[in-house]
């Protein structure tokens, strides 16, 4: 069994929730949490694509091995259409996972989705190097473009955590996709979108997770 950690968007690997998960699975269970490095080819020149790929090749196809990924925001994007075209992914743990993320950003930010096809770039802060950084609009029509397949239509066990007060991403599309699949477990927090506050509900939450699916203990 191996468990990977997916961080969000323009964070990275050593993020506070990936570091402080690692350290609990580890002390908790005995379980090695691997945190990847999901800024590929490059956080200027990032795609969707291009990450499921590597992770794929990381998970090193065809061995077979069972694993559990976890998927902080747009790692929980990432984590849901892996899972959609790899059968060894067999759980998920999401954090506020950014479900339908192209077409909530045309919803939401119409005149800076038009701004950033006009110029080909976006600003966005830069969680690992500080400051600010730029994406290009590539990145946009690639997960556009894996959207347009529809969305992922699991049935493994997935826990989703989300925070009432998110900003960032909504919590009613983590709430309509539970609606209509199983087994999830959806839990909402009093928090927002980085989930700081609820750390220790979520580690609660995935050693419930754990114990529940006797087959995910190490």
């Amino acid at each position: 069994m191996r468990w990977l950690y997916l961080h969000g968007f323009a964070s990275g690997p050593d993020s506070t929730k990936g570091v402080r998960l690692a350290a609990h699975l580890r002390e908790k269970h005995g379980i090695h949490l691997e945190r990847l490095n999901l800024r590929v080819p490059s956080m200027e020149r990032l795609r969707g694509s291009a990450i499921l790929d590597h992770v794929e090749a990381v998970m090193g196809a065809p061995t077979h091995v069972p694993t559990v990924l976890i998927g902080s925001s747009f790692g929980g994007w990432a984590a849901m259409r892996l899972a959609e075209r790899n059968e060894n992914i067999v759980g998920l743990v999401l954090l506020a996972p950014a479900i339908r993320l192209a077409e909530r950003w045309k919803q939401s930010m119409p005149n800076d989705v038009q701004a950033w096809a006009q110029s080909g770039w976006m600003e966005v802060d830069d969680h690992v190097a500080g400051g600010k950084t730029q994406v290009d609009y590539g990145f946009f029509e690639d997960i556009e473009g894996i959207e347009a397949r529809g969305q992922p239509d699991l049935f493994i066990p997935t826990l989703i955590v989300h925070g009432r007060h998110d900003d960032v991403v909504p919590i009613e599309g983590s709430r309509r996709w539970a609606e209509t699949h199983t087994p999830v477990r959806m839990v909402e927090v009093d928090d927002g979108h980085q989930l700081s506050a609820a750390l220790p509900t979520i580690q609660s939450e995935i050693d419930n997770f754990i114990e529940f699916n006797e087959f995910l203990e190490p």
